[in-house]
């Protein structure tokens, strides 16, 4: 793999597969593609620099220091559009050429122990990429078991919904560090409950994002 420039570098989030990305949307020069996961700017950088026109959508706030800087650099070819990908439709105007999508939580979340999507660093349970709503701690601190078991059963690929119920009731009140020791001795003395705190924590990504 090349050795990522020195402005990738400093970057907060480096994308991992910009070679193949650009390499499948050749050429592109001319281009009107949306990346639809815009985060740090990679992707959108890179594709404005091979010539393209860019509509950039992501639901984090925090990404707008970097969606300014774009839009100063290439004042004709840039725009930025505050949303989720799954809006896409409602978001861009008109035909495109192709769609990126770098889907997932990223280093700009994951470093970031206020975010509250980190095991490694203690923070409250938020795990919201909009910053606004419910946060999961709200979720599942707040629900009662039926409705927890029901969140479970709509996002979680999981049939252990009660077993987690019964985890979540006996760490109360839950918090990131709350749930990454109660993993840790889990995997430590070989416990049976590890792949049901892993998909909860899938559940409350999708729930409170």
């Amino acid at each position: 793999m090349a050795k990522p420039v020195a402005s990738e570098q400093s970057a907060p989030h480096v994308p991992v597969l910009l070679a193949e990305v650009l390499g499948a949307l050749a050429p592109l020069d001319g281009a009107r593609i949306v990346d639809g996961t815009f985060g740090a700017g990679g992707y959108s950088r890179a594709m404005l620099e091979a010539g393209a026109s860019v509509v950039a959508i992501d639901r984090d706030p925090s990404v707008r220091a970097f969606a300014e800087t774009l839009a100063a650099e290439f004042p004709s070819r840039f725009s930025f559009v505050a949303g989720a990908f799954a809006e896409l439709d409602e978001l861009v105007d008109g035909p495109v050429d192709g769609v990126v999508l770098d889907i997932g939580v990223s280093s700009m979340q994951l470093d970031r122990p206020e975010r509250g999507f980190s095991f490694m660093r203690e923070g409250p349970l938020d795990m919201r990429m909009a910053a606004e709503g419910e946060s999961a701690a709200d979720l599942v601190n707040g629900l009662d078991e039926a409705a927890l078991a029901n969140l479970l059963f709509a996002y979680a690929a999981t049939t252990g919904n009660l077993a987690v119920v019964g985890v979540l009731g006996s760490l109360y009140p839950v918090a990131t560090v709350v749930l990454a020791r109660w993993l840790l001795r889990e995997r430590l003395s070989g416990g049976q409950n590890v792949g049901v705190v892993l998909a909860l924590t899938g559940v409350v990504l999708l729930a409170a994002a």
